[in-house]
């Protein structure tokens, strides 16, 4: 069932401005007799450019769809100088309100770029239907507004144009949540690395779960790549790395290793590369994002590692890609655990938790439960110290250093860190982030 309805007036011919109210009784008179349900929210998307370049026929258009707008229950008007600036702002009242569904009428030229508009703008969370604008209010006999290709068909430069527009909007909306934070490792030397750890304030994300630097895009979530590849650009401005060389591992949650410079795996949770300039991250929102550094060979590395990943032993495959490929002592390999969920709120059930019992009992509590407690943090340094990698070497705050925090339990600050355990499926994500000085 439609829950909302776009009627797209941005490329409507000059000749019906002065009717504008006649063509939108029409249109809504055709959604209700044509609709099994009725509609209850529908927004008109107009453009309104500054007065100075306003043209005679948007001196009449604008306060007809005013003045029609305060006669018409569930009925909003929305203007704006570009396509991409009004479409955002209906998006984020289509999330206020919970709307996925959705009916878009416009004039038949607009709507393979409309499609494009819509690709960047949203994810798969949504449905749109399109329908070409009428002027008839007769189901049976209607006239499409504009004139109708069979085939229309969108050139690179217009969809290159449209990026450019919805990246120029993006790019002038304020930062949400206060400035942008990076959390940073003592233990990782700053004049050899640029590394960092995000929280989830200073970016442009909105819906709440998300608000506001979701670093990650998927097809269950409401924030479109175009969002987090802005939030990427603040956050590179910020730490200071070109957005243009970033690579994040393609999570699978097991423990397959990407070499920079080698075939890339259709999906692995860890990554390494000795080649300067270019940063590399590791998601975490729960998992816990490990970043590795090599002051002596100058090579780096990051995973991902949920209760999966450790179990499989993500972190020391990481470890042994840059013993291999660059000729690391593991003695020399610095290991940092980003912010992740903590044993004081992370479980798991018995089958799953006896796994981790038997790495070390520590690594559970109140094991004779459903659903025990479990520290996958603890886990992951047994690993890694089982591996090879030196006790001193190791930077778990939780553990080792309570006044210079960078592991802080993700669930229980939710002013700070994104949770897929606490905040359901819909969850923003943040990253480590790692690379080699120029």
């Amino acid at each position: 069932m439609v829950e909302a309805v776009l009627i797209d007036l941005f490329s409507l011919p000059a000749s019906l401005h002065n009717g504008i109210q006649g063509v939108l009784r029409n249109t809504l008179e055709i959604i209700e007799k044509c609709s099994s349900t009725p509609t209850p929210f529908v927004y008109v998307m107009c453009c309104q450019m500054p007065e100075s370049e306003r043209k005679d026929e948007q001196e009449s258009l604008l306060p007809a769809l005013r003045d029609f707008q305060s006669t018409k229950k569930g009925l909003e008007v929305v203007c704006a100088q570009t396509t991409a600036a009004v479409l955002y702002t209906i998006k984020q009242i289509l999330d206020e309100k919970d709307l996925s569904v959705i009916k878009v009428i416009l004039p038949s030229l607009r709507k393979e770029l409309m499609k494009v508009y819509i690709d960047h703008l949203f994810t798969a969370v949504y449905q749109f239907e399109f329908e070409d604008l009428k002027e008839a209010s007769d189901c049976n006999n209607l006239q499409t507004i504009g004139p109708k290709r069979e085939e229309q068909t969108v050139s690179t430069q217009d969809v290159a144009l449209i990026r450019s527009e919805i990246q120029m909007h993006l790019k002038s909306l304020p930062s949400l949540k206060g400035e942008l934070t990076i959390l940073k490792s003592s233990l990782i030397p700053d004049d050899i690395f640029l590394h960092g750890f995000t929280t989830r304030t200073g970016g442009i994300s909105y819906i709440p779960t998300l608000s506001s630097c979701n670093l990650f895009s998927s097809s269950k979530r409401r924030d479109p790549q175009a969002v987090v590849k802005e939030n990427l650009r603040r956050l590179a401005n910020a730490a200071g790395f070109n957005p243009e060389n970033f690579h994040r591992v393609k999570t699978d949650h097991a423990n397959a290793v990407c070499v920079m410079g080698r075939t890339e795996p259709d999906s692995y949770d860890g990554i390494v590369t000795n080649q300067k300039g270019v940063t590399i991250a590791a998601p975490g929102a729960d998992c816990i994002p490990l970043l590795f550094a090599d002051p002596v060979r100058k090579a780096c590395g990051a995973a991902h590692s949920g209760w999966k990943g450790t179990l499989l032993g993500v972190s020391m495959a990481t470890v042994n890609a840059m013993v291999s490929e660059y000729g690391c002592n593991v003695k020399d390999i610095l290991v940092v655990l980003g912010p992740s969920v903590g044993p004081c709120c992370y479980k798991l059930p018995r089958e799953s938790a006896e796994e981790f019992h038997r790495i070390d009992p520590k690594c559970v509590r109140q094991f004779d439960s459903a659903a025990p407690y479990i520290d996958i943090r603890r886990a992951t340094r047994i690993l890694l110290e089982s591996g090879g990698i030196l006790p001193e070497n190791i930077q778990d705050d939780s553990v080792t250093d309570q006044n210079q925090n960078v592991t802080f339990c993700t669930a229980c600050h939710p002013d700070k860190f994104y949770s897929h355990f606490r905040d359901g499926t819909n969850f923003g994500t943040q990253i480590g982030f790692i690379s080699i000085k120029d």
